[in-house]
């Protein structure tokens, strides 16, 4: 546990400060008040720049929760500063301490600001005290909430809540060294999640007019041992049936899907199947899993835009050579983490 103060943003004393109850309730009934304003959103951006690293104490299997209360309103605006600490990872909780009367709405900032802060808008993440003597009723209430874990759905981002599996072209087209540049475009995506068999987890399916499992969903749960087993895939040849693929990695990977994860898979080829792609590809919109298709060279765009999840433009990307894959490895993220990032708050 660790204590910010609102008016002028500072760290009391971080998550390793004090190891024990007692000191903990020592160094909390020291703080003396300062007075000032009540700068929530400058207090919600430095938690999320200073506050829950690992130098402070931070732990990665332990859930980030921040409860601001604030007596009144805010003195500035929430709403942009929570969507940073939301994106990463951090469950707001609010208390508001009575409230403005009517003849003060005309001076609070940004109206409706506990909704713009907290995690969700669903009651979870909020409470409302009539006054400063009634605060005690929140105890136990808000300790039930931050001890359930499963309902604390900032937890999850766009880089820690998912099952990933690439379906890779290793047609006869593609040849040795253009699968090898693939193989890296691939360990550059997956550099950038958070890998662990209750984060991001990661498979692999490699097919031509065949389909081969490299390795499923649980298969490994490190960030090193995926990134070596990523390595070690080899080149096979030969036709190349993406329908079927879709198909397999449907059966073989998603299947075997956690369902609280989200389902993405990024298919990479480089020509035109010899198999039917839409009906394999509506299976796999229909199951929940959202595709990305990305084509290199020879692959054909309409195909493309078939097997990629609506919107299209969104989820298809057409490179001209191989050695151009990696410059991709940006805008794809960037696209799933924006769609995480619209899902409803309610």
């Amino acid at each position: 546990m660790g204590v910010i103060m609102i008016d002028n943003p500072a760290t009391h004393f971080n998550l390793k400060t004090h190891m024990n109850s007692r000191d903990l309730k020592t160094a909390i009934e020291k703080i003396t008040q300062r007075g000032g304003l009540s700068n929530v959103g400058r207090a919600i951006s430095f938690v999320t720049k200073n506050f829950f690293s690992k130098a402070n104490g931070n732990r990665s299997s332990a859930p980030n929760v921040v409860v601001v209360m604030v007596d009144g309103w805010p003195t500035d605006k929430v709403e942009e500063a929570s969507r940073l600490a939301r994106e990463s990872g951090i469950n707001i909780f609010f208390i508001t301490i009575e409230g403005a009367a009517e003849n003060e709405k005309q001076y609070v900032v940004e109206p409706n600001f506990a909704n713009k802060a907290v995690c969700r808008t669903n009651g979870f993440y909020s409470f409302h005290v009539q006054s400063w003597f009634g605060l005690h009723k929140t105890l136990q209430p808000l300790v039930k909430r931050v001890c359930d874990t499963d309902r604390l759905a900032c937890s999850k981002t766009c880089l820690n809540s998912a099952d990933i599996g690439f379906v890779i072209d290793g047609s006869s087209s593609v040849g040795t060294g253009n699968f090898r540049t693939v193989l890296q475009f691939v360990t550059n995506l997956t550099k950038e999640f958070e890998i662990s068999d209750t984060d991001t987890r990661i498979g692999a399916v490699q097919y031509t007019y065949e389909q081969r499992l490299e390795f499923g969903f649980d298969q490994y749960s490190s960030k090193p041992d995926i990134l070596n087993a990523i390595k070690r895939v080899g080149y096979w040849s030969g036709g190349t049936s993406t329908g079927a693929a879709i198909n397999f990695a449907l059966e073989q990977l998603f299947k075997k899907s956690k369902p609280n994860k989200r389902k993405l898979m990024i298919l990479i080829t480089d020509g035109r199947s010899y198999d039917d792609v839409r009906i394999p590809a509506m299976a796999a919109h229909l199951k929940g899993v959202i595709t990305y298709a990305i084509g290199v060279a020879w692959a054909a765009q309409e195909e493309l835009e078939v097997i990629a999840t609506h919107p299209a433009r969104d989820h298809s990307f057409f490179v001209d050579e191989f050695d151009n894959l990696y410059q991709y490895v940006p805008r794809i993220i960037q696209n799933i983490c924006t769609e995480f990032n619209s899902q409803p708050r309610n």
